[in-house]
């Protein structure tokens, strides 16, 4: 018996929810929590290169144009990894890992929202700001994934420095320059960077390991990696000083860089003398929010410190 012929308000029913159902994978392979952090970080370099209150005729295509940008690096990283992530726990949810979505689509997405970022940079913002954003998009998505990631365990540490432009892109969207401010912020970036994924890295090492990727924990072993951890959290701990000292932040930023940094260093101390899958979850999480409050408090100083000690 053949099946009943499906109506057309049924077929007009199914359609949206399909669209709807496509929007979402194409909507995950954004990393949508990862190029959060990213934006953050470049609007906080906007905000802290303007002395007063930017300009919002550059803040909001700026914003708009580098979410873009790094939305079309994620989208190209979750193509390149297709077959790493189907194999890894952690991202074989992924829409290119479980098939979804074909390379083509996810190759033109990626080169659709690349186009659409650095056009609006170029024409609305400046041309600095988006030759820096395409750089970064080169940098993460052909540098660190395509070469760095799977043939070095230093590939966090050297694929970092792309993760760490944001400020700097912020900044040069203002200013139409890059100054040593926003170096620091690129600077903490770059030392935060080893230690937050390390810290993911140690409880995902036999994700790590059957994909065949030579994250340090499986390439050196947990204790090692547990000491690396600890030693770039002290660095870090120096870098984040720095604005401070140069005379860029106030007695705001000074108290939560502190605050802050001792916690980090507590975690990794702990981590270090005595692992726990759960202590480094811990860490890993509350790497995420030791650079979103400290920026946070960058932010709070800059606006805040003038007003209240020039009284």
């Amino acid at each position: 018996m053949s099946s009943p012929p499906t109506s057309t308000a049924s077929q007009n029913a199914d359609a949206p929810r399909s669209g709807v159902s496509r929007a979402r994978q194409f909507y995950a392979l954004t990393k949508p929590r990862v190029v959060q952090l990213i934006v953050f970080c470049a609007v906080i370099g906007m905000l802290l290169a303007a002395p007063n209150w930017p300009e919002w005729r550059l803040l909001v295509p700026a914003t708009i144009g580098i979410w873009l940008v790094a939305a079309a690096a994620a989208a190209f990283n979750c193509l390149v990894e297709q077959r790493i992530d189907a194999k890894m726990t952690r991202t074989a949810w992924r829409p290119t890992a479980k098939g979804e979505l074909s390379k083509a689509h996810t190759l033109l997405f990626s080169v659709l929202l690349c186009g659409a970022g650095s056009a609006l940079l170029y024409w609305l913002v400046n041309p600095l700001t988006m030759a820096l954003t395409f750089a970064t998009f080169v940098g993460y998505a052909v540098i660190y994934t395509v070469v760095l990631k799977p043939a070095t365990p230093q590939n966090i540490v050297i694929g970092g420095a792309s993760g760490a432009m944001p400020p700097l892109l912020g900044w040069a969207a203002m200013r139409g320059d890059i100054g040593a401010e926003a170096w620091l912020l690129v600077l903490i970036i770059f030392l935060w960077t080893p230690p937050h994924f390390w810290a993911l890295a140690l409880y995902r090492s036999e994700d790590y390991a059957r994909a065949g990727l030579p994250m340090l924990p499986v390439t050196h072993g947990n204790e090692y990696t547990r000491l690396q951890i600890l030693l770039y959290t002290l660095v870090l701990f120096a870098a984040t000083l720095l604005p401070y000292v140069h005379g860029m932040s106030g007695p705001i930023y000074l108290g939560a860089a502190l605050l802050l940094g001792a916690g980090f260093i507590a975690l990794a101390w702990q981590l270090w003398r005595r692992y726990s899958e759960a202590l480094a979850r811990q860490t890993f999480r509350f790497s995420i929010w030791h650079l979103s409050l400290l920026f946070a408090a960058l932010l709070l100083d800059h606006y805040l410190s003038p007003w209240i000690f020039s009284r």
